[in-house]
């Protein structure tokens, strides 16, 4: 960066400015624990018997070194090639008409809030609501630092278990919808998309309402012929801005596809007994009623502050699955 005419080419500076926060985000706290923890070993050959104050300073200063180093621990299970970038975060509503519309945009709202804790941008790039209530389908950008490394646990099929709203007999439903997670990439993948092979539409973009909703055709959709992928952007009111960020999902979509599909022919060749997970095979359960729990069916954790969870207060049941993918 103190190189002459580092800032002549701004997009490769950017990128090299962007790298170093990034290195910096994982070397500063590991520095910051070490220098802590010199302290305290020095703090403590000063200590006597008879000084209960100075005592006191280090048991505390003990504790807070204990969970930063818990901190450091959990970002190293972050090691994956994007696991540092930020994610592009889809619900699906499964069968069930309003009842799971309603429940994807109950976990739209649960990870806009887990972001906001964090101190992530949350963002909707696009939603398509549904014809009563909540949404039949929706993506929303989480930038941030390590954002794809903590959402990808979050990846598959969400139970809830309920006395419905719109049941006026009251009556317990079970309702699902599928999460699926994939990172942003940009300049990291080697890999181009042939114009040939795409088809662009551009549509009007859909709404509850508003001024200045449905008068332009600035809304985005792009085909990728070979493999059916299909994504879209209604969220800025330029076409351009919506086909930038467009592209930048199906590249996301189209290297997962491809990795996905890698990963699974190599489980073939290991271990022919696994099993491609399917819809209804539910990661996680969230009782309302008749008690309130949420359970994690791939590590066993539950809680019964089913309404923190609903919050977003998801860092237990993501540093969980980080450690047992880890150990497994």
């Amino acid at each position: 960066m103190a190189e002459p005419g580092f800032w002549d080419n701004q997009e490769k500076a950017n990128s090299v400015v962007k790298r170093l926060k990034s290195l910096k985000a994982v070397t500063a706290p590991w520095q910051e624990t070490v220098d802590r923890h010199r302290e305290l070993r020095e703090l403590a050959e000063l200590l006597k018997e008879d000084d209960g104050e100075l005592a006191a300073e280090i048991s505390f200063g003990v504790e807070a070194l204990s969970r930063s180093v818990e901190k450091l621990e959990l970002k190293t299970l972050l090691s994956g090639r994007f696991d540092a970038n930020s994610a592009f975060l889809s619900v699906n509503a499964g069968a069930g008409g309003t009842e799971s519309c309603d429940w994807a945009q109950m976990l739209l709202r649960m990870y806009a809030r887990w972001a906001e804790d964090k101190g992530y941008e949350a963002r909707m790039v696009d939603i398509l609501y549904g014809e009563e209530a909540g949404v039949k389908n929706a993506t929303l950008y989480v930038g941030g630092e390590h954002a794809y490394g903590y959402l990808r646990s979050e990846r598959g099929v969400h139970r809830l278990v309920r006395i419905s709203p719109f049941d006026a007999n009251k009556r317990r439903h079970t309702s699902f919808a599928s999460v699926d997670v994939v990172p942003e990439i940009e300049d990291e993948v080697d890999f181009k998309i042939e114009e040939k092979d795409l088809r662009i539409d551009v549509f009007r973009s859909s709404g509850p309402g508003g001024q200045s909703v449905n008068t332009t055709d600035s809304a985005v959709r792009i085909t990728h012929l070979p493999t059916g992928t299909v994504v879209q952007c209604q969220n800025e009111r330029s076409q351009f801005q919506n086909k930038q960020t467009a592209m930048k999902m199906l590249k996301s979509r189209i290297y997962e596809i491809e990795q996905r599909r890698k990963e699974e022919e190599l489980s073939r060749q290991c271990d022919s007994s696994k099993k491609k997970i399917e819809w209804g095979s539910q990661i996680r359960s969230y009782v309302m009623h008749p008690y309130t729990m949420v359970k994690d069916h791939r590590t066993g954790l539950e809680t019964g502050d089913a309404g923190g969870v609903m919050d977003g207060d998801l860092d237990g049941f993501i540093e969980a699955y980080l450690r047992k993918k880890a150990e497994g």
